[in-house]
């Protein structure tokens, strides 16, 4: 399914610890694998060592990316390798669209404090940018198992949660996973706890006909294993982890929903809280048709 996987790598911790679980999805998909490298022209690069000006961070950057592709070809795997200067996220999704990425993979990095609640990590800035579905692995994750075998897509009937919707299908057809289609019912919605029980029947309904509607899509798409739940929870990001523990999933794939202005920065969205607190892997599948130049949540 996936041809072409790109991994954006720096000396990070996060980036190091996934590196064996990139390797093992791009091997399971025979994929070739883009090794990219960004030098952040955030900062001053440049050196000088007697006449010779030396910019550092490329040569880094050089390091990196073969020393990753190395340790890919040495498992049977093609490798494609870069190193460009600019802006990271804008540069990492730039690469994906003009390189005909597949599947873009990163670690979720932890921040703590006010930068992370204004600005989020790089992964998230990514997340709003990229025009290819992103997968995003924690750090201290388990073995990732490919193909993968309990599939949750949550969705609430939007065009967004229909694009993830599709790439859940293609993953379950592929790697023959149980796909569990997921609506939640955000009671969180409601400050009065009466009015919320007042519309909590009208809103269960409409959640099973959402679900209901995926089930047909993917049974008629060849899905031969798809199980559908409801769940009533304060908000949907706590009810997708909640649902993803129960069924004991290996990975969500959710699509991104598009918000501008000062919220999108302080509450974020589903997706980008997704990538910041699911214990497990998290693919966000952006709208169709996304471009680098749009501003998605």
């Amino acid at each position: 399914m996936f041809d072409r996987i790109l991994f954006p790598v720096d000396d990070s911790d996060g980036a190091v610890a996934v590196r064996d679980n990139i390797y093992t999805l791009a091997a399971a998909h025979d994929a070739t694998l883009h090794v990219l490298n960004v030098a952040d022209t955030a900062h001053d690069s440049v050196t000088r060592i007697g006449d010779e000006v030396i910019d550092t961070l490329q040569q880094e950057g050089e390091r990196l990316v073969e020393k990753v592709a190395s340790q890919a070809a040495a498992r049977g795997i093609t490798t494609e390798t870069a190193v460009i200067q600019g802006g990271v996220a804008a540069t990492i999704a730039n690469y994906a669209e003009t390189a005909a990425i597949d599947c873009l993979v990163m670690p979720t990095q932890g921040r703590s404090g006010i930068e992370e609640r204004l600005l989020g990590s790089t992964t998230e800035r990514v997340s709003r940018e990229t025009p290819v579905p992103l997968l995003t692995l924690r750090p201290d994750t388990e073995p990732l198992s490919v193909p993968i075998e309990r599939l949750l897509v949550p969705t609430d009937g939007s065009d967004t949660a229909g694009a993830a919707l599709d790439v859940g299908i293609d993953l379950a057809t592929a790697g023959d996973s149980t796909l569990y289609l997921l609506s939640v019912v955000d009671t969180g919605l409601f400050a009065d706890e009466l009015v919320a029980q007042q519309y909590a029947d009208s809103l269960s309904a409409a959640a099973e006909d959402i679900v209901a509607d995926a089930r047909k899509q993917a049974t008629a798409a060849g899905v031969e294993d798809v199980v559908t739940t409801v769940h009533n929870d304060e908000s949907v990001a706590a009810g997708i982890r909640s649902g993803a523990a129960e069924i004991d999933a290996d990975c969500i794939v959710v699509g991104t929903h598009g918000r501008t202005g000062l919220d999108r920065y302080l509450l974020g969205s589903v997706a980008e809280t997704l990538i910041r607190t699911s214990p497990i892997p998290v693919m966000v599948v952006p709208p169709v048709g996304r471009t680098d130049t749009e501003q998605p949540v």
